[in-house]
């Protein structure tokens, strides 16, 4: 743990500080578990394709996010992510303007934006020739 991981007592149980791991196994629970808090599990790869195929070796989809200033790998990493939203030197990635959605075990479908309708219509094709 490289800062936080101490109980926020005051909060109750299940509160607990930011906190950064590093030098995390793919194998452990964090790495595997898609987990809503503070927690961040960082690891070391050699290659960007090793970087990919770890990200996608999961159940769930969620969201990834990358850190680069390079263009051509923005869109070749994003585009090979198996997830439904990819953050770009940023972590806070939601907005109401945006589809908010996962892949794999992390949900069908999109809330938010004009693609969070979608879900509950029914579009209907009429051909009328008079």
């Amino acid at each position: 743990c490289v800062v936080g991981g101490s109980p926020l007592v005051d909060l109750g149980p299940n509160f607990f500080e930011p906190t950064i791991l590093t030098n995390v196994d793919t194998n452990s629970l964090i790495w595997c578990t898609e987990t809503f808090g503070p927690v961040v599990a960082v690891t070391t790869f050699d290659t960007e394709d090793e970087a990919v195929t770890m990200a996608n070796d999961s159940s769930v989809g969620l969201a990834s996010y990358i850190c680069t200033r390079d263009m051509s790998r923005i869109f070749r990493v994003s585009s090979a992510l198996e997830c439904g939203m990819v953050g770009v030197n940023e972590g806070i990635i939601s907005s109401a303007s945006a589809p908010f959605g996962g892949v794999k075990e992390s949900g069908l479908g999109r809330e938010g934006s004009a693609l969070g309708i979608k879900e509950y219509l029914n579009t209907k094709y009429v051909f009328l020739n008079c």
